[in-house]
């Protein structure tokens, strides 16, 4: 019986969130900030009337907008 030969793949390095934000420019972040608030108000609205089906989405707005204020404050704290 043969063995059988294992084929050497390369990891594919998946980029994460926070790669992907630190790409932005400070002006593209915070324009997606206030998109996110502003989306995080009608998740909220949408919450309060009973309409939103998947209430994850709220948490899931609330850590995007926390990680892009991250990366600015990053920024601000390393231009120092």
């Amino acid at each position: 019986m043969a063995k059988k030969e294992k084929k050497v793949v390369a990891p594919v390095k998946k980029q994460s969130e926070m790669d992907k934000i630190r790409e932005l420019e400070n002006a593209t972040i915070e324009e997606r900030i206030v998109e996110l608030k502003h989306e995080l108000f009608n998740l909220r609205l949408q919450a309060s009337l009973g309409k939103l089906e998947n209430t994850a989405q709220i948490g899931k707005t609330k850590k995007q907008i926390a990680r892009m204020k991250t990366v600015l404050t990053e920024r601000a704290n390393g231009a120092e």
